[in-house]
């Protein structure tokens, strides 16, 4: 069963069999997102994909970074810097595009403003963007 379908820039079509969302900046307990936090948060999650699914090949989708007019300076570790609001990790997967060959997976890690199911030719621009030919890993049907 398929969670939703995503039409890359490239024309091909994959299907989103598994997500996990998480919020980006949950358990944080203390401190302020900035450019150190946010490297170690993408960092992690990127790694939390790698273990869970090992056997598959991992792409990160750089996210947006924001940085709020009223933090100009920042605190000791430097401005604010704020990373959308939601982590995503996602398996996906393409059927064969001719016969003779098998299908292909991939799993992908992004981040998004809102908890959505990426959908069609609305998702975002990033993840749209993926080059599937290089980064997935065919599989036998």
């Amino acid at each position: 069963m398929s969670l939703g379908r995503i039409v890359l820039t490239s024309g091909r079509s994959i299907e989103l069999t598994e997500l996990r969302m998480s919020e980006t900046y949950g358990g944080m307990l203390e401190g302020y997102p900035c450019k150190r936090v946010n490297d170690r948060r993408v960092d992690w999650f990127q790694r939390l994909a790698e273990r869970a699914y090992s056997s598959l090949p991992v792409h990160l989708v750089e996210p947006s970074r924001e940085y709020p007019d009223d933090s100009v300076g920042g605190g000791a570790f430097g401005p604010v810097e704020v990373l959308p609001g939601v982590a995503c990790i996602g398996v996906f997967d393409s059927a064969a595009l001719d016969r003779a060959m098998d299908g292909s997976s991939l799993v992908v890690v992004w981040f998004q403003p809102e908890p959505v199911v990426p959908a069609g030719e609305d998702a975002d621009l990033a993840l749209r963007g993926i080059r599937w030919e290089e980064l997935a890993q065919d599989y036998e049907l």
